[in-house]
């Protein structure tokens, strides 16, 4: 081992340590909070529980009406990715695996798309989602979402995709195999660690997003989940507990979903520091 990665690991990993306790410690005190009675957090709010409240997440759900709210993230979470994952996926395959005059324009257009700033394009999306009378409906958050990620889609699959040998096409080629049956059998099940990558950054932003929910839906039957949490925290602001309780619900589906991929996303990255 040389002396510079001897000097990684012991500057490395102490700073690692101190950037996980920084962001699980926040997701641990509200958790632990959502457990406890008010009188309880109110008297101790760092210690244990003396019991486990359950009944808080019940109250949670039922007054902040969470399963609207939840029903609707699911549709525009889900929505943007699906199409999202499609489009960059296809869009990638084509600038990876075939030569073309414009493949180097199009593949810059796609960088420049990851330099604007996404909230500067806030106004003009609600003037075109207004024009096309899609506000206050599940289209005005996804096609948006949509919008916004096909650029890091595009950047982070096509640069898998590149580094795969010429010889997969070739042979199924030979098989009599199509395009869209090389894309569909040979390339995605390859790219399945980065596609993993992909669909982590691209649901954690999708459920979390809240500026253009705001901004863009108004009806209570559209919101999503972070609109549903802020009005939830604006009426219910004497118990921190309810609202320690329905944070902690939101937050399950992020961690189930990235439980799911953790194995492909270690795989990608493996694979990279390999291949590097």
């Amino acid at each position: 081992m040389g002396k510079a990665s001897r000097w990684t690991i012991i500057l490395g990993y102490p700073f690692l340590i101190l950037f996980s306790l920084f962001n699980l410690v926040p997701i641990g005190y509200m958790i632990i909070g959502s457990f406890k009675t008010e009188s309880e957090y109110a008297r101790s709010p760092l210690s244990l529980p003396e019991s486990l409240q359950w009944s808080n997440f019940a109250r949670a759900w039922e007054i902040a009406n969470m399963d609207t709210y939840f029903v609707n993230s699911i549709l525009v979470t889900f929505g943007a990715l699906l199409l999202t994952v499609l489009l960059g996926s296809l869009t990638a395959f084509f600038l990876a695996r075939f030569q073309f005059k414009l493949r180097s324009a199009a593949y810059a257009l796609f960088l420049i798309g990851m330099l604007v700033p996404i909230h500067a394009t806030l106004i003009p999306i609600f003037l075109i989602m207004k024009d096309l009378s899609l506000l206050n409906t599940h289209w005005a958050l996804i096609l948006p979402y949509t919008a916004f990620h096909i650029s890091l889609t595009v950047f982070i699959l096509e640069g898998f995709m590149r580094g795969l040998p010429k010889d997969l096409e070739e042979s199924a080629v030979m098989d009599g195999a199509g395009i869209f049956r090389i894309y569909w059998s040979i390339i995605l099940p390859i790219t399945r660690p980065a596609m993993a990558t992909v669909i982590i950054l691209n649901f954690i932003y999708n459920w979390n997003e809240y500026l253009f929910a705001l901004v863009l839906v108004s009806t209570d039957t559209i919101k999503t989940l972070p609109l549903g949490l802020a009005n939830f925290a604006g009426v219910e602001t004497a118990s921190m507990t309810l609202q320690m309780s329905a944070l902690t619900i939101a937050l399950i589906p992020i961690i189930i979903f990235y439980l799911a991929l953790q194995k492909q996303l270690v795989t990608g990255m493996t694979a990279g520091a390999v291949k590097g």
